[in-house]
């Protein structure tokens, strides 16, 4: 790397450190002092150049580059050159003394960098320093400081020159009146001081070895003047501390005299300090090098100061150290450096002044004089060589002190003793003793002093005494000969049961060590020594130990050691075989932890051992002794049971080896006498004790306890025992227990062939008999739990012993069904609600056993045994969380019991039967709310499953007919609560498959890949997240029905249905989605079925409210009918009527897909037309019409039209099938108005009407209306709906009077907001024509006629169609029928105008025909014909009207003055129009037909109906002009307007004056007209003929020819007279 580059990167670096993050500036210097570990020099002089460039650079970041130059200097001092070194000094040198005040960090740093140079350059540095150290000025601190760490850090470089620093500092003393300052100049000369004594201690290595301690005397004399007269009599602590720290290493240097003469007044000085600091540490390092000296010297003040030095001292070793406080704990260190000083030099003094403080209650006294102690034991050997005995006396009472701290301190005493002989004297025994007493201390033990303070826990003393009796027993080699054998004696005693580990581990040691030196000599040797226990004993007690292998830190292992190095001494044959069989042991060790050991293994492995081992001695004599032995330490373990069990199962092993009946008897009966039967292990040790000893002494064993059980014990009165005196009835039942379990371990551990023989006649007898007691002769059993546990045990001990019996087939067990009985007594006596104790785990373990037994049970005792054990366990409530504990384990174990009972009762019916009757019980706790009965229940239900699978065997292909119903119990269960359900359920479902594959006649090892994808899929539903378990289910489901026999499948269905009421909503939501998918995988087969599904979907959907389920209800029928749409169509078809909710939304569901929909709606259609829409009935035999009844089917149809087209997602399918739907539905409209509901249906509907329950109604023609209006909203009409709404038109389709008003406004609306659906619909209407139902084609009628009053129909070309079809019903017999076509052709006039005068001859023959319809006088076809042609007049051609004109005046005439309004209107309006058609064109003939009008329609403008009155004023208004008479159509024109008022009178008298004019011979004709209007039914008109003949009011008109008009016709009325 270049210069010039090491130059920027460091200017670039430089320039940062001011940057305000404190990381990114330490980051800064790092980099700095990483470049200069590359080029030291550069980055030094860039530094240097840096801060002399930048002189306003804040003081810290001053520092941070004088550090960086620090690290750099000290790291590579040896690669700087003297030019370098010269800039570096005065910089530095320059930033330490740049400002007089204190900027400790800053100058602190440049220090630095100046002691750093002078580790190498010393003189350069001294140079500079000098410099500014000049005599009779008082030099800044940080110089003096220099001064002070330089000759710390380079003492063979500094110590010559402090002659002339020390000459030019003494006299600055008195010059420094800062304490401050003071402190720097204490600092300095404590600095000197040390090196100075560190370069004499070293003048073989010094470049000057003339310095001798006197060149320096004279000014160290001095200093110590100012220091200890003046200024440690200062109130500043710091100062005093300061000064204190000087005089230590000063004291050396002092003069000898000098010295002498000061210690009398600076010891006591010195200990005076400890009043006046809390922080001591400084005061004692001081003190003791000032002791250190003053020996040195041999000073004899020092003897005057020992009793107030000793006194200081131990105070202050007795302050409390704390573990937190390292100055504490220095202090102590150098106080007892101190001790040490003055242990050298006067030891009975010391020792006469601590061995008392021993004697003290007081902890710390005693705690830190034990320390001391200690101390100058390691310390001053050859001083208290002579001191032992009187040392080892004063411990006597430290030996009794219970406190731990004391404890600890004691035991390091001994470890130092141990090391230094003091063992070996008299009362080293003790402390011996002491040492293995504080090993046997239990781990957790701690105590609580009365202030409350925790004292240091015990194991802390222990693990110090563990550690000091291995460490002297390993490593102290004159130790060997105290310990052994010594320590032998501390291994059989109960209360050094915790030290066995230390001490086995020691043992061997020390007897390997003397195998090495005598190979061939006993290791214990017995002469004389009565304390050391007998090699039986010793075997005992390390075995039995040995049961717990890691209590105590390991001492199976170690005691197992121990035995294999004792092997000579416990047996002369035992060492090949042990030396084999304990490393097996050991090894099995090492393999296994404390939680992974199996205690029961262990036990068998160490009794398979001792069974070796007697048998490899072989010597009846020894083996006698050892079981005697055994049964002498059986009391010693009443504390520990675990091992006192084990104990006893040796003195069994050891029994059964023994040959001597006389010896096995004696000792079996005294194993029955003194035993504690008050403790349950012990009881159990006992039993298990007997059972071994059986296994080759049966006879002798059921013998003795034949004995006992005939004794006095069951008396509460003295017996042949007094260990039985007053025993209580409690006391006498645990007796009992114990003999009862002894009896099941006898037959459980006997020789099969010998227990079959003696089970029935001497083992249950006897058993029974302790059982029960006989009161006045009659027996009476016990109610104690406890012995009824060890019954049950017992039993099941004898069942399982029979069982693995070679014979046990041919066995027959007469009392089997007693043994049932009285187990299932003790099981239902249970609390079903808590499991407190195993009598109902072994209950079942003994019915397990007895079921394979012969005889067999019978079917309901069998069933009885599954439903009682199910009930016992099953609803036992688990234990809280983390609460489990023993019962937890309890509870599995029963669990298991449980399960082996049900296989062993499935074993004897290995068929689908006998599987179904297993499940049939299970199922209720399959179903439970509460989830941990169903976990268990599934739980065994896998279990049975799978044994069955295992155990399979099928001789002839045949169905596993109930496969469907139990994958429909399981399948369910896979979306349960508890992920463990949901495991074990596809557990279930698995091993179905399986079966029903082992069925089919595959083999056991057959792996069927679709069955095996439910293990992966099991694995999975551990997770919670529903949307994860529904997906599983569904293909679980996949899984089942590729699988599934199809004759298995409608019972699967049926089950699952079952499920959907499930109380667990999961598994109902499960239940839903296996359904669904196994309807769409396999719904293709269940065309037949389907009625039967339909209707347990009903029914489910009636018992529940679950939304889920009415979902999966409607996908279920989605997908059926998918497949068997006619079928699943039909079916709900026949649901009741009205259709209730869930039928309701089972119909929405068919509209889920457009091409399922389409073919619904399709059917619907065909079912709503198909049938007759009604039937007519009389409700009255003298009714005169007959009633219409709707009929169900058609009616079912239009409801379900409607619920299907409801659904939105109908859309598509209703817009594909519009037009039909349409026509149909209008068609189904016509055919309902005014139809009654049948009776039933009425009650139904009233009964929903009161309970305000109906939804919509059931009336046929509101049904079908709203079916309608469905159609239009869901085909995209929706405007069509609204404008209808507006008119009214919804309300008067379903009237018979207003339908046909209705049906219009439809085809209004259809016209106007639907126009490209019309040519469809249009067509579907077309067919009506030929309905055998009138109001159909009278309702189609009205649409089509409808249709031609909107251009639209010309539009869409359909106007001819049209036309042709209207023309083509003309014939119709229906009058209503034809008066529609008739109205219909008449629409053209204002839907197509354009297009009259091309079809005017049709349209008028047409109204022509109308007019003579002979329906009679008040024909409405005539009516419509007249407003027809009204209205087509004024658009025909000239000549086809001429060709009508007079036959149509001729035909309307009578309706002139006919009753009906319309009639009388209508006709006089179409006069009108045929006047107005005829302007400018009249013929005469028809000119005499509007003559011989004027009189009614003068007349009728009296009429008393407004509408009447103003079409004979439209018609004289059309008539005027034809009249030819201007003046007359002049009065007609002004008095005849529309809206305007008409003086009747005065028109009269206008109109008779103008025809008397014009007219004169029509007025004979007019008046004889007006007579037959005299007797006119109408007021108003017979008021008025009279006015119009009164003509003689004419003779007095003034015009001359006017009045003889008059005149002349007056006298013509003599002839009407």
């Amino acid at each position: 790397m270049s210069e010039p580059y090491v130059k920027k990167l460091s200017t670039i670096l430089l320039d940062s450190v001011t940057d305000k993050d404190p990381l990114v500036q330490e980051q800064v210097c790092s980099a700095l002092c990483a470049l200069g570990e590359s080029q030291p020099e550069e980055t030094l002089s860039a530094c240097e150049e840096h801060l002399r460039q930048h002189e306003k650079l804040a003081h810290p970041y001053r520092t941070m580059i004088l550090r960086a130059m620090e690290t750099i200097v000290s790291n590579h001092i040896s690669e700087l050159d003297k030019d370098m070194t010269r800039a570096i000094i005065l910089l530095a040198s320059s930033e330490m003394t740049k400002v007089k005040d204190l900027v400790s960090d800053w100058q602190q740093a440049a220090s630095s960098v100046l002691v750093a140079v002078g580790k190498r350059f010393v003189g350069m540095v001294m140079e500079e320093m000098l410099g500014k150290f000049q005599p009779g000025v008082l030099p800044h601190c940080f110089v003096v400081q220099t001064l002070a760490n330089l000759s710390v850090f380079n003492v063979f470089g500094m110590v010559p020159f402090l002659t002339s620093v020390l000459s030019t500092m003494l006299p600055m003393l008195g010059m420094a009146k800062h304490d401050s300052m003071r402190v720097v100049f204490c600092c300095a000369l404590q600095r000197f001081s040390e090196s100075t004594l560190e370069y004499l201690a070293n003048l073989d290595q010094a470049p000057d070895p003339t310095v001798r301690k006197d060149t320096f005397a004279s000014d160290i004399s001095s200093a110590y003047d100012t220091l200890f007269h003046h200024w440690l009599q200062s109130r500043e602590a710091k100062l005093r501390l300061a000064v204190v720290e000087a005089l230590g290493p000063m004291s050396h240097l002092l003069p000898s005299e000098k010295l002498e003469e000061q210690l009398p007044k600076l010891l006591p000085g010195v200990l005076a300090l400890y009043k006046k600091h809390a922080e001591t540490s400084h005061v004692s390092k001081s003190l003791g090098q000032i002791l250190e000296a003053a020996v040195s010297v041999g000073s004899r003040t020092l003897e005057v100061q020992l009793d107030s030095l000793l006194a200081a001292l131990h105070a202050q070793i007795c302050v409390p150290v704390e573990t937190s406080s390292p100055l504490v704990t220095s202090n102590q260190k150098e106080v007892l450096r101190c001790f040490t000083v003055l242990a050298c030099c006067s030891p009975e003094r010391l020792l006469a002044f601590l061995l008392p403080k021993l004697d003290t209650s007081n902890e710390r006294t005693r705690v830190g004089t034990l320390q001391v102690l200690r101390h100058i034991i390691n310390s001053a050997a050859a001083q208290m060589e002579v001191k032992k005995p009187f040392i080892l006396s004063s411990m006597r009472l430290p030996l009794l002190d219970p406190n731990s701290k004391v404890k600890r301190a004691v035991v390091q005493v001994i470890s130092a003793m141990a090391h230094h002989g003091y063992l070996e004297q008299p009362g080293g025994e003790a402390m011996l003793e002491y040492i293995v007493q504080q090993c046997a201390l239990p781990p957790e033990a701690q105590h609580q002093k009365p202030s409350g303070e925790v004292e240091p826990p015990a194991d802390s003393v222990r693990d110090i005494s563990v550690s000091t009796l291995y460490l002297v027993s390993t490593t102290v080699d004159r130790m060997s000969d105290v310990l052994w054998p010594h320590l032998l004696q501390f291994l059989t005693p109960v209360r050094f049961t915790g030290a066995l580990t230390p001490l086995c581990r020691s043992l061997v040691h020390l007897a390997q060590k003397r195998q090495e030196a005598a190979a061939e000599a006993p290791l214990i040797q017995y002469d004389g020594n009565v304390t050391l226990p007998s090699p039986y004993a010793i075997a005992t007690r390390l075995l039995t130990v040995s049961s717990s292998p890691y209590l105590g830190g390991g001492r199976g292992a170690a005691s197992l050691c121990l035995l294999n190095v004792l092997h000579r001494d416990i047996h002369p044959s035992l060492g090949q075989r042990w030396a084999t069989t304990i490393a097996l042991l050991l090894e099995y060790l090492e393999e296994h932890t404390e939680k992974t050991l199996s205690q029961k293994e262990w036990e068998e492995k160490l009794l398979v051992f001792l069974r070796d081992s007697l048998a490899v001695v072989s010597d009846n004599t020894w083996i006698c002794q050892l079981s005697l032995e055994m049964c002498k330490q059986l009391p010693c373990y009443n504390g520990t049971p675990q091992e006192k069990n084990f104990l006893y199962k040796c003195v069994g092993t050891t029994l059964g080896a023994a040959s001597s009946k006389d010896v096995v008897r004696k000792l079996l009966q005294e194993l029955l006498e003194t035993a504690r039967y008050q403790e349950e292990a012990e009881r159990e040790g006992l039993a298990c004790c007997f059972g071994i000893c059986a296994i080759s002494h049966l006879d002798d064993t059921l013998a003795q306890l034949e004995d006992f059980v005939r004794s006095d014990v069951f008396r509460k009165s003295i017996g042949i025992f007094n260990i039985f005196k007053d025993r209580s009835d409690n006391d006498v039942d645990k007796v009992k227990g114990t003999l009862i379990l002894c009896y099941g371990h006898v037959a459980a551990q006997a020789p099969r062939e010998l227990v079959l023989a003696r089970a029935e006649s001497d083992i249950l007898r006897n058993m029974f008999q302790c059982f029960s007691t006989k009161v006045l002769g009659i027996k009476v059993e016990t109610k104690d739990p406890g012995l009824q546990l060890c019954l049950v045990q017992s039993v099941c001990m004898v069942c399982q012993a029979i069982c693995s019996s070679a014979q046990a087939g041919s066995f027959h067990f007469t009392r089997k069904a007693e043994l049932v009985a009285q187990m299932m007594d003790f099981i239902k006596a249970e609390p079903p609600d808590s499991l407190r104790t195993p009598i109902r785990k072994k209950a079942m373990l003994a019915c397990t056993h007895l079921v394979s037994l012969e005889p067999e049970l019978e079917e309901q005792v069998q069933s009885d045994i599954i439903h009682s054990c199910l009930h016992s366990v099953m609803a036992v409530p688990p234990e809280p969380e983390g609460e489990g504990g023993p019962q937890e384990f309890l509870y599995l174990d029963t669990m298991h019991a449980l399960e082996d009972l049900l296989r062993s009762i499935l074993r004897r019916n290995m068929t689908p039967q006998g599987l179904q009757l297993m499940v049939e019980h299970l199922s209720p706790w399959i179903k439970s709310p509460r989830g941990y009965e169903r976990v268990r229940a599934l739980g065994l239900s896998a279990c049975l499953l799978q044994f069955f699978l295992e155990h399979l065997h099928v001789s002839a292909l045949v169905p596993f007919h109930n496969l469907g119903l139990l994958v429909g119990l399981f399948s369910p269960r896979c979306a349960d609560l508890w992920p463990a359900t949901r495991q074990e359920a596809v557990s279930c479902v698995y091993s179905l498959l399986y079966l029903q594959l082992g069925y089919e006649g595959f083999s056991r090892d057959y792996r069927d890949d679709v069955a095996e994808r439910l293990l992966t899929l099991r694995d999975g539903l551990v997770h919670p997240d529903p949307a994860i378990l529904f997906h599983a289910c569904h293909s679980i489901a996949q899984i089942i029905a590729k699988r599934l026999p199809p004759d298995q499948l409608i019972n699967l269905l049926l089950t699952l249905f079952e499920s959907l009421g499930d109380p667990d909503k999961n598994c109902s939501r499960a239940a839903t989605v296996m359904i669904n998918c196994l309807l769409k995988e396999r719904g293709s087969m269940l065309l037949e079925k389907v009625p039967e599904i339909m209707s347990v979907l009903r029914s489910r959907l009636q018992e529940t409210r679950e939304e889920h389920v009415l979902q999966s209800a409607q996908h279920s029928v989605y997908v059926l009918a998918s497949q068997h749409c006619v079928a699943v169509v039909t079916s709900l078809l026949g649901s009741p009527l009205p259709f209730d909710s869930h039928t309701c939304s089972l119909w929405r569901a068919l509209a889920v897909e457009p091409g399922l929909s389409a073919q619904v709606l399709g059917l619907l259609l065909e079912r709503m037309s198909r049938d007759v829409p009604f039937k007519e009935s009389r409700a009255f035999l003298l009714s005169s019409t007959p009633d219409r009844v709707a009929t169900l089917l058609p009616l079912a149809a239009t409801c379900a039209l409607h619920e299907v087209m409801s659904a939105p997602a109908s859309g598509p399918a209703v817009t594909e099938l519009y037009p039909q739907l349409f026509a149909g539905l209008l068609l189904r409209v016509s055919c309902t108005v005014g139809v009654q509901l049948p009776r039933n249906l009425q009650a139904k509907e009233r009964r929903a009407s009161s309970s305000a329950l109906a939804s919509r109604t059931l009336d046929p023609c509101s049904t079908a209306v709203d079916a309608l209006r469905a159609v239009l909203l869901r085909g995209g009409s929706e405007d069509v709906v609204q404008r209808v709404e507006l008119e009214g038109g919804w309300e008067l389709l379903s009237t018979s009077a207003g339908h046909e008003d209705g049906v219009a406004r439809l085809a209004s609306a259809m016209a106007k907001c639907a126009g490209p659906r019309l040519p469809l619909v249009m067509k579907a209407l077309l067919g009506a024509h030929s309905s055998v139902y009138e109001a159909q084609r009278v309702t189609s009628t009205a649409f089509l006629a409808e249709l031609l009053t909107s251009n639209v129909v010309n539009d869409l070309m359909l106007l001819e169609s049209l036309l042709d079809n209207l023309a083509a019903r003309q014939k119709d017999p229906c009058a209503s029928v034809r008066r529609l076509v008739l109205r219909g052709l008449a629409n053209l006039a204002s839907g197509s105008p354009d297009k009259v005068r091309a079809h005017g001859p049709q349209l008028l023959t047409a109204m022509i025909s109308g007019l003579d319809d002979g329906d009679g006088p008040h024909s409405l076809v005539a009516l419509e014909a007249m407003a027809g042609l009204a209205k087509l007049l004024g658009l025909v051609e000239p000549e086809d009207l001429r060709a009508v004109l007079l036959h149509t005046a001729f035909r309307i005439r009578p309706f002139f003055d006919s009753e009906k309004v319309e009639f009388r209107s209508v006709s006089i309006r179409l006069f009108g129009h045929l006047n107005k058609a005829c302007h400018g064109g009249c013929e005469d003939v028809f000119l005499e037909q509007v003559v011989g009008g004027l009189v009614p329609l003068l007349l009728h403008l009296r009429d008393p109906q407004a509408s009447v009155a103003a079409a004979c004023r439209f018609a004289l208004r059309m008539c005027g002009p034809n009249l030819e008479c201007e003046e007359l159509a002049d009065v007609f024109q002004k008095h005849l307007q529309d809206g305007r008022g008409l003086h009747f009178g005065e028109f009269l008298n206008a109109a008779c004056k103008h025809l008397m004019c014009y007219f004169p011979d029509l007025l004979g004709r007019l008046v004889s007209t007006s007579l037959f209007y005299f007797k006119s039914s109408w007021e108003d008109v017979r008021a008025a003929a009279p006015m119009l003949t009164a003509l003689q009011l004419l003779l007095k008109d003034p015009a001359p020819k006017v009045r003889v008009k008059a005149a002349e016709t007056l006298g013509r009325l003599v002839k009407f007279a």
